[in-house]
């Protein structure tokens, strides 16, 4: 029992230095702590001897051998003691705020997410672990932290909330709720479009400070002509991030979709490094078109001026939501309902802002059931989830299961063994790997060639998401749908 006193004490310890908590508040949340769990003992003069996760990886030790908690019980708890020792909302809100005011606003997302790392909202310790990698131009990560959803419906089950409160797992009612272990989340509120919104950040990120804002407001996602005005307005305030929408359908966006929220966060993406294949004019606002060289299907809206953004994205969304063409096989609505949409993102640069909008479609076929313009069949077995905003922008979240499946092809490549027969889905994948290799089986060339070849298949993946398959026909769509005028003007 000794040790998990001195736990605690060093926990709050940790808070006094790192959380913010004050002196003259210590004795009054350590006292609350110790209620949690029946006990009442003085101070052991125990001192913090490690970061929040050595810390915690104590404490759980320490209570388990004590028998205060059984060790499957060990995330609440660290979540309610963890939650205690935070600031209040107001509290972090209010020095955001100054900080802000004072160093501006780089310094101020800074200092929130520092602070959920320490407070052990973000896991930073786990995703540190998480493979991540550049090949073919794109990011690849394997994601160990999070369980794979290869239904859709799944998906979006396990992103639900039943019973009703909070309405659904991203709902600003989740600060502090113990039902879901968020005592330890903390959000700061911002303005966009004049509403109500707020900012919080993802406890496993696939980026740099991957965050969310949120709508107050519990309202179904939807992407029109205000969705550009307000990413532009969070883009004012916070230019040293990214901001995007996912596409507000199910197969191509978010897992959740009931509730209206952005992506963004402190890191370029290889889609805000495309380059543009062709480049056009809209007469009209005076903002460039760029039709990017990408695998997927995107343009790129760039001006200084934020009417003229908001004027020439306006025109390719309602030019795009009502788009045809069955010999492509894109049909925007039918008795399924709607399958045109898209995801627009944006940055500031020296060229003022960057719109950056990928033309989607989740429509199906008896031949593509889970989507004609999503990863397809061959390559399921490396990914089969939705393809969302993050990944439409080149950065791809592969599931944790490709770390052990891996590894066991290339110990059968450099052993001389082939392909283990419990993993005949990777026939295909196998065989191109083995291709790269050129022959050789030492474990350098074989995980290269692994890596390579994840690379590529994460780039073929976005191409079969494109709907339009070059440049010249999202040249032509531009021309003659958003902007109106033929190749003879």
């Amino acid at each position: 029992m000794k040790q998990f006193q001195q736990s605690i004490d060093k926990l709050v310890g940790y808070a006094q230095a790192e959380l913010g908590l004050t002196r003259k508040n210590a004795d009054y949340v350590r006292n609350g702590i110790m209620e949690m769990f029946g006990a009442a003992f003085p101070h052991t003069g125990a001192k913090p001897d490690g970061t929040v996760t050595e810390l915690l990886g104590e404490f759980v030790r320490a209570a388990v051998s004590a028998g205060v908690f059984a060790e499957d019980e060990a995330e609440r708890y660290c979540d309610a003691v963890m939650g205690a020792l935070s600031l209040s909302p107001q509290e972090l809100q209010d020095v955001f705020e100054v900080t802000e005011n004072a160093k501006g606003s780089k310094a101020a997302t800074d200092y929130f997410y520092n602070y959920c790392v320490k407070n052990n909202y973000v896991k930073k310790a786990v995703l540190e672990k998480n493979p991540r990698f550049e090949s073919d131009g794109l990011i690849i990560t394997i994601n160990k932290a999070k369980p794979e959803f290869r239904d859709a419906k799944k998906a979006a089950a396990g992103n639900s909330v039943g019973g009703g409160y909070p309405s659904c797992t991203i709902c600003h009612e989740n600060e502090g709720f113990s039902g879901r272990s968020k005592r330890t989340l903390r959000t700061v509120d911002i303005t966009l479009g004049g509403q109500n919104w707020f900012w919080q950040y993802s406890p496993y990120g696939y980026f740099n400070q991957h965050g969310i804002a949120v709508n107050y407001e519990h309202t179904p996602m939807h992407v029109d002509k205000a969705t550009f005005g307000r990413l532009m307005d969070f883009a004012d305030r916070f230019p040293h991030y990214f901001i995007g929408s996912n596409a507000a359908l199910a197969r191509i966006g978010g897992s959740v979709l009931a509730h209206d929220h952005y992506q963004g966060g402190g890191e370029s993406l290889p889609l805000h490094k495309a380059k543009a294949a062709r480049t056009l004019r809209d007469d009209e606002s005076g903002a460039i078109i760029e039709a990017l060289d990408w695998a997927g299907t995107a343009v790129r809206v760039v001006s200084p001026d934020r009417k003229a953004i908001e004027q020439t994205s306006e025109k390719i969304r309602a030019a795009w939501v009502d788009y045809d063409a069955p010999d492509l096989g894109i049909i925007h609505a039918d008795d399924d309902g709607i399958h045109n949409a898209i995801s627009p993102t944006v940055v500031k640069t020296a060229r003022g802002y960057e719109m950056t909008i990928i033309l989607r479609s989740n429509i199906t076929s008896e031949q593509y059931p889970d989507g004609v313009f999503h990863a397809h069949p061959e390559f399921h077995v490396i990914k089969k989830e939705s393809i969302g905003l993050i990944e439409a922008q080149g950065l791809f979240i592969l599931p944790g299961r490709l770390e052990k499946e891996l590894g066991e092809i290339r110990n059968g490549i450099c052993n001389g063994t082939g392909l283990p027969a419990h993993l005949s889905e990777y026939e295909f994948i196998y065989g191109e790997i083995v291709e790269l290799c050129g022959g050789k089986t030492d474990v350098m060339t074989v995980e290269n060639a692994i890596a390579k070849e994840l690379g590529s298949v994460c780039k073929r993946i976005l191409h079969n998401t494109a709907v339009f398959k070059d440049v010249e026909q999202t040249v032509k769509f531009i021309k003659e749908r958003a902007l109106r005028y033929d190749d003879k003007r």
